[in-house]
């Protein structure tokens, strides 16, 4: 039987298989790839402190189209293709195209600007895109404005999310929380629930690019809203996940555990997703499961830690991954320090060592934002 004859469901059941048991050590999950920091918005709180025009420096289409292929050998990653604004680059269709090409499960995340039109969505969609993700951090146009640094840009999200379902693509919504929305969350989540979105994936602030210390969420409001996403995920249609908040996955399966009947099966990563990609039994943390490559090759435990560990115009990207002692480091839970070293959760969570190191100036230090005391340590 060639692969061309089997099902669907089952080569969906194969590549399930292979991401329940990665082996995070020998191949990430997820590999962010900033292709460009171009940008006409200028968010508030963007960690790559994006420009209006191009830098110079940015791997160009063939350079680029061999850091596509040192990503699919370093194994079956997602690919999410992201900036600044990806649709700056002329290339994007042709780097999509040829991702999928290669097998790898490609998402893009735009910025709410007029390139993200129902003609280019369409070329989106024919390159093989599987995902688009767009930002929404305000419930109000007033709100989400003042986050992006541009009038308008909730009206024209909210049309591009429209263009997206039209497209035929799958919708991811994003939401950075910081101190400033905190207090809105349930109106976005409204929101999302009436964009047919597949997933809401709720980002916590780090410190890092234009994002300030002082716009955090305290530690105790982490904690409220960990507990609050748990018990949305039990009623809405789509998919709940957090980034830079792997404690969240310790309140998940705390939850999960103690109370009976819980209706998703979770797993050390939090949960099994309606997307079919059930995450490793190891949690995903930065440089451990995660990679993040740069608009000029850096590669980077993770695009809120901003320390290159290698450049791929200098090394493969599968050495760097496996080899360098910043990930080596990272993926040590016996290298942790304080209470996240001493937490009998430190395996599926590890605190974040992106806000580790924001906060603390060491990404081996426990994460500032998690309240839970280890019973041991």
């Amino acid at each position: 039987m060639t692969p061309g004859d089997r099902s669907d469901s089952a080569v969906q059941r194969d590549r399930t298989t292979r991401f329940r048991d990665i082996d995070l050590n020998r191949s990430p999950f997820t590999v962010a790839w900033e292709i460009t920091r171009a940008c006409a918005f200028a968010c508030v709180h963007c960690r790559a402190e994006a420009q209006p025009k191009r830098d110079p420096r940015e791997l160009d289409t063939e350079e680029a189209m061999g850091v596509i292929d040192q990503i699919r050998e370093v194994g079956d990653p997602i690919l999410v293709i992201t900036g600044g604004d990806p649709l700056t680059r002329r290339d994007v269709y042709d780097l999509i195209a040829y991702a999928v090409s290669t097998g790898l499960r490609t998402s893009l995340t735009p910025t709410a600007t007029a390139l993200a039109n129902r003609r280019n969505l369409t070329r989106v969609k024919a390159a093989g895109v599987s995902r688009v993700a767009l930002s929404l951090d305000g419930a109000t146009p007033e709100l989400h404005d003042r986050f992006r640094g541009f009038a308008g840009s909730f009206t024209r999200t909210m049309r591009i999310v429209d263009e997206v379902r039209e497209a035929g693509l799958s919708l991811q919504i994003n939401t950075s929380i910081s101190r400033h929305n905190i207090d809105t969350l349930d109106a976005i989540a409204e929101i999302v629930a009436g964009t047919d979105a597949v997933q809401w994936s709720v980002f916590f602030l780090v410190p890092t690019g234009r994002a300030k210390t002082e716009d955090m969420i305290s530690p105790d409001e982490h904690e409220r809203m960990f507990n609050w996403l748990f018990d949305l995920s039990q009623t809405v249609s789509f998919d709940v996940k957090t980034t830079a908040a792997p404690a969240y996955r310790r309140v998940a399966i705390q939850r999960a555990t103690s109370e009976e009947g819980a209706p998703h099966p979770v797993l050390g990563a939090g949960f099994q997703f309606q997307d079919g990609l059930n995450r490793p039994a190891i949690g995903i943390n930065d440089g451990k499961g995660f990679a993040f490559i740069s608009h000029i090759g850096d590669v980077c435990p993770s695009g809120f830690l901003p320390l290159p560990a290698g450049n791929v115009r200098e090394r493969r990207f599968t050495e760097i991954y496996r080899s360098s002692p910043l990930f080596n480091d990272l993926r040590d839970p016996g290298l942790l320090k304080g209470k996240c070293g001493a937490c009998s959760f430190n395996v599926v969570c590890g605190g974040s060592r992106a806000r580790a190191y924001a906060v603390r100036g060491d990404y081996l230090e426990s994460d500032p934002s998690c309240v839970y005391r280890p019973t041991t340590g």
